[in-house]
């Protein structure tokens, strides 16, 4: 879907047309839409196949004074198996002709618009809009990270109950989304920091802008990187509590099998077919059985003694 969007005293709002429009928002485009961005606004083809890749990393490019912006954004997935991953959002730009691409749904640029319409934030420039399109991105990040959060207190919730295989695979997942989220950052990092750095537009950022993009973009790598110890101790914790369950079991398995051999080695010796001192007693069996009970108690006994039992 394309949509264009001005500005006015109250932010971005949408309009009908490219004639006003400062920005051309492409999501998902179908193949007309993505004629009409190739045919009629001329954007490199390269560049758009570049942003079509899912793995694409955040980097800046120029190519016939068409210039390519790529960060990446979090999305949010029903699957199960990796709730949260990133997603490309490439920028193309030249003269009065702004465009941004991205192939996947997501709730940033919706929020991002109508953030801009609440603040009544007017956009002076491309290179503004990109670092307000990076700020946004960075606290679409934190908030991805508290709801990964409330995941990894309900799997450790239910661990606590019984470790099960289900509660342990969901950690894993949420595992992969952070190193998906830290990869992510650090292109976004090294993105921001050559934008800022660009002789062309260096002079005119606005200040404060710049803190903004920086200390949020901090923000979410640390507590990004946070949330990934912990989880990275919590894993190794219950690796290690299985493993020492798993020998506690062993251990009482190996015990009640020493037990079990004392009666059973007994009754071997006087089940042999050779004269002994009670094959004539009628109360030789209950002698027998009375010894080998004696005898396993106290085994018993002792294995607990030495908390073995």
């Amino acid at each position: 879907m394309v949509t264009f969007y001005t500005k006015d005293n109250y932010g971005l709002t949408t309009c009908k047309t490219k004639n006003n429009s400062i920005w051309i928002s492409a999501v998902n485009p179908t193949e007309a839409e993505k004629n009409y961005l190739l045919d009629e606004l001329k954007v490199p083809e390269a560049f758009y196949n570049d942003i079509e890749d899912i793995d694409e990393r955040p980097r800046i490019e120029l190519e016939d004074g068409w210039c390519l912006i790529i960060l990446r954004m979090p999305i949010k997935h029903n699957d199960e198996r990796l709730p949260y991953t990133t997603a490309p959002l490439g920028v193309i730009f030249k003269e009065n002709v702004f465009v941004s691409v991205c192939f996947t749904q997501n709730d940033m640029l919706a929020d991002f618009i109508q953030y801009s319409q609440k603040k009544r934030i007017v956009p002076n420039g491309p290179m503004e809009l990109v670092l307000r399109l990076l700020l946004s991105s960075s606290i679409w990040f934190q908030k991805y990270l508290k709801q990964i959060n409330l995941l990894i207190k309900h799997a450790e919730d239910n661990l606590e109950k019984s470790i099960r295989n289900e509660d342990l695979q969901a950690l894993l997942q949420i595992e992969k989304c952070l190193v998906y989220f830290i990869t992510s950052l650090k292109g976004n990092e090294v993105l921001f920091y050559r934008i800022r750095n660009l002789k062309a537009y260096r002079d005119g950022y606005d200040p404060d802008l710049i803190e903004d993009v920086e200390i949020e973009l901090r923000q979410a790598q640390d507590t990004t990187n946070i949330y990934s110890d912990i989880l990275t101790g919590t894993m190794d914790a219950y690796a290690s509590v299985i493993s020492n369950n798993l020998n506690v079991i062993m251990k009482r398995l190996t015990s009640i099998s020493i037990i079990l051999m004392i009666p059973t080695l007994i009754a071997s010796f006087y089940g042999m077919n050779v004269p002994n001192s009670l094959q004539g007693n009628p109360n030789g069996l209950w002698l027998i059985a009375l010894v080998s009970f004696l005898i396993s108690a106290v085994g018993v006994l002792l294995f607990k003694r030495n908390n073995l039992f």
